[in-house]
């Protein structure tokens, strides 16, 4: 038995999608969903919260999807659409704040073993930075936008989205150092 495929090729199955299909709709989510979820929760703490948040930028993705172009990346122009409502949601909470006593108070515990810094440590370590300290360092270092991007979106100014990745990095470097200082065992 020969299997057809549904949609040729991508083009296709957003052209569909635009129109209102639902099982096109489905695949477009089915595909990108696990994806975008990555991105949301990178701004967003909590899985609940960043599910919500991925789910609101699918309907702005469905929405607004007679207004891809097909000039560029169609991931790309999702995760766009994701790290802008991560952002919004963010903002409508007012979890941005730039204050680095939050982040002295929300420090994660201490692993006996530097070798075993993974990921998950290093998201929770991100996880834990102030809010406004997180965005732009997700922005900058994960996403790779440029200063002056971030200043248009996060509304603050390139000097403070400098800032922030500085004290970012530096807060992020110490709690690396302290976790070595604690995995040898000196302190």
């Amino acid at each position: 038995m020969k299997i057809i495929p549904f949609y040729k090729n991508e083009r296709q199955l957003i052209k569909k999608s635009a129109s209102g299909h639902r099982e096109a709709q489905q695949r477009l989510y089915d595909k990108y969903a696990p994806k975008m979820l990555g991105v949301c929760r990178r701004y967003v703490k909590d899985i609940h919260y960043a599910e919500d948040v991925m789910v609101d930028g699918f309907v702005k993705v469905f929405k607004n999807l007679s207004s891809f172009r097909f000039e560029g990346s169609f991931e790309g122009w999702i995760r766009r659409i994701m790290i802008r409502e991560s952002i919004s949601f963010l903002r409508k909470r007012q979890f941005v704040v730039y204050d680095d006593e939050i982040y002295e108070r929300n420090q994660p515990a201490g692993i006996s073993d530097p070798h075993e810094v993974d990921t998950e440590y290093i998201q929770q370590l991100i996880d834990n930075l102030p809010n406004g300290y997180k965005l732009v360092f997700v922005l900058h270092t994960i996403e790779g936008y440029k200063h002056q991007e971030i200043a248009e979106m996060l509304q603050i100014s390139e000097g403070t989205s400098r800032s922030q990745l500085f004290k970012s990095r530096k807060l992020l470097q110490q709690q690396l150092k302290k976790q070595n200082i604690i995995g040898y065992g000196t302190e």
